[in-house]
């Protein structure tokens, strides 16, 4: 036997018994080598497939299928994780397989612990071994929690009993502290250590709350806390701001938002926010230059929870059993991110008419009047969200997602009707591509050629990055919208595999993603900024800023100011107003960081003069005063005319 046997046989005292966390099939922590079965039907189910929420591609048959399935359907099949080290096992989680056409789940199974992968022990109730019930349908995880913790290297899950017209298939999540071993090379070479000392959990919404108030009472002078709206159930929208004025739009200052949670079940990206928030506001005490720059020179807005509703829905059940969709949608079952205006077929419809721009423009295109009726099935949060975009003139934005690691950029749509993936660029490609490559790039694991895929995609070959519509097509999307409603890019940052990452993980994925939430925002000071003015110097609004060669406009802002993201090279930039002459000039955009200043000064046409006359007198002929039209008739007589 081996030197460690004995460990099985030790009792752990019940008292003590703390819960372990997963030792990370669902994060991917755990390798596709450290898992083994028995039998696979084939390579597509085998055991590197049977993680907790793992999803299937869309064919049956799929290279990349949706759970480990035995070859055989017999109780002697077992699916095994090497812990690769002495563990505590504390407990496991079982799904069915993730499949459009099959119903496969196993309904109880034995658990057995070796220490050499040849002499087994299996858990015991008294004298009997222990069986577990395990699932009833194939997406709901069930969570079993040993008697008593027992200390191994290796855990196998035997399936005893399955869906009688299913197959033998399982995705799996196993409960397990390692023991102290400090020669574990292994395990050292896994782990990840962050040196911030901030809030690394689970808030619910009271929590959040709270921790944005101490956030605020700690940075008053560059912090404020205002809400956007309410949810279905009448929580609030909470947002904070940092900026070195909050609360007011300062000319020729860039506004940034990250929003996070519009699924509400995908809880990483709320987490990052919050813990951004709290890191923003200590670095900014401590006198970090990088973080001063960037709170000094841009106001920011965070926005953790978009639908709090879902969220509280998740934040109930918990990490590992909230599976991969309860808390999604709304509380009236509408999906936030993709609830917005298809504005993008009104523009291609316009461009095939050939409307633009005498009828319609490239740009700014309106929200239909169907959307803003009541009867619409649009979520009170999307309301929320849009007027929160058109109030304030964001320029470039960020939404966290979950459940994937890569980050997708517009449009979101296929442009060809009915097809379902299609590379659909925007006039600003280039300069999409780039804003999500700086994400992509700096994050720890995106752009790892390495890495093993999340669920069937293989995105670290693309550079982490994909455009969305080539990705899966979505109309009315929150990225796409913002794009052709307002000036703002605004990008999607799918920021890890598993949707709600247990605790113990966040450290973790905080180190994963600081750099690249950092990193992303100095990108606002990309391209050309300015303000267009009146010959008087009088800022102008929703003046039109063209370039050359770019079917997309922006517009300023209420002070006349206005940013235009642009990669490093030169352009012509045209600004142009109703009632004013247009000006051109060259804008150069270097390498540097910083946004090359581009001011505009334009000045009234005559036919504007002569309108504004006209307007003045209701567009009737001017008429003259009476002494005046006497005097003009007594002339005329005298000339005899």
């Amino acid at each position: 036997m081996h030197d460690a046997q004995h460990y099985l046989h030790m009792p752990i005292c019940h008292s003590h018994y703390i819960e372990c966390p997963p030792m990370g099939l669902e994060t991917l922590k755990i390798d596709d080598f450290q898992l083994h079965a028995s039998t696979t039907k084939r390579y597509g189910l085998g055991a590197h497939r049977g993680r907790l929420n793992i999803q299937a591609g869309l064919y049956e048959d799929d290279l990349y299928d949706g759970a480990w399935c035995a070859g055989r359907d017999d109780p002697l099949q077992w699916f095994e994780v090497d812990a690769r080290r002495l563990t505590k096992f504390t407990g496991v989680i079982t799904q069915g397989r993730s499949s459009l056409w099959s119903s496969d789940w196993v309904t109880s199974y034995k658990v057995m612990v070796s220490n050499d992968s040849h002499t087994w022990i299996t858990l015991k109730n008294g004298s009997a071994d222990l069986i577990f019930s395990a699932n009833r349908e194939k997406e709901i995880p069930v969570r079993n929690i040993f008697p008593t913790p027992v200390v191994a290297r290796y855990i196998r899950v035997n399936p005893r009993s399955w869906f009688n017209i299913g197959n033998i298939c399982m995705r799996v999540e196993i409960l397990g502290c390692p023991m102290p071993d400090p020669n574990n090379y292994y395990h050292r070479r896994n782990e990840v250590i962050t040196t911030d000392d901030l809030d690394f959990r689970h808030h619910s919404y009271k929590e959040m709350r709270q921790l944005m108030k101490v956030v605020n009472e700690m940075c008053p002078n560059i912090t404020r806390i205002y809400n956007i709206g309410k949810s279905q159930s009448g929580l609030k929208l909470y947002a904070i701001e940092l900026s070195d004025n909050p609360g007011e739009h300062e000319v020729g200052e860039p506004e940034f938002r990250y929003a996070a949670g519009s699924h509400g079940n995908e809880v990483l990206g709320r987490e990052l926010l919050l813990l951004l928030m709290q890191f923003m506001c200590l670095e900014y005490l401590s006198g970090n230059q990088r973080i001063r720059h960037l709170v000094e020179e841009t106001r920011i807005h965070l926005l953790p929870s978009v639908n709090p509703d879902g969220y509280e829905k998740a934040f109930e059940v918990g990490s590992e059993l909230s599976g991969w969709s309860l808390g999604r949608w709304s509380n009236d079952g509408i999906d936030i991110h993709h609830n917005f205006p298809d504005l993008n077929s009104i523009l291609w419809e316009a461009e095939a008419k050939k409307w633009i721009p005498r009828k319609m423009f490239n740009h700014h295109v309106p929200i239909p009047e169907w959307y803003q009726s009541k009867n619409a099935s649009v979520a009170v949060e999307t309301r929320a969200l849009i007027a929160w975009m058109e109030k304030i003139p964001f320029v470039l934005g960020g939404n966290l997602q979950g459940g994937e690691l890569v980050v997708t950029f517009p449009y979101d749509k296929t442009r060809s009707q009915g097809v379902t993936r299609e590379q659909t660029p925007t006039p600003d490609d280039h300069v999409f591509r780039w804003l999500a490559f700086s994400y992509a790039s700096t994050h720890r694991l995106m752009t790892d050629a390495n890495r093993r895929v999340c669920h069937t995609e293989d995105f670290a070959k693309e550079d982490g990055t994909v455009n969305g519509a080539s990705w899966h097509t979505a109309a009315g999307s929150m990225n796409d919208f913002s794009y052709l409603h307002t000036n703002c890019f605004e990008l999607s940052m799918y920021v890890g595999c598993d949707k709600f990452p247990h605790e113990s993980e966040l450290p973790e994925e905080w180190e994963n993603n600081r750099e690249s939430l950092l990193v992303f925002m100095e990108q606002v000071h990309r391209g050309i900024k300015g303000v267009v003015r009146d010959l008087q110097g009088r800022g102008i609004a929703n003046a039109k800023v063209s370039v050359e060669g770019i079917s997309h406009d922006v517009r300023t802002a209420a002070d006349g100011d206005y940013w235009r993201l642009l990669n490093p090279g030169e352009y012509r930039v045209t600004a142009r107003a109703e009632g004013y002459s247009l000006s051109s000039k060259k804008c150069e955009v270097g390498y540097e960081m910083g946004a090359t200043r581009c001011d505009f000064t334009i000045s009234r046409t005559n036919l504007s003069r002569i309108k504004e006359i006209m307007e003045k007198f209701n567009k009737q002929p001017i008429r003259l005063p009476v002494r005046q039209l006497q005097a003009r008739r007594s002339r005329e007589r005298r000339m005899g005319t």
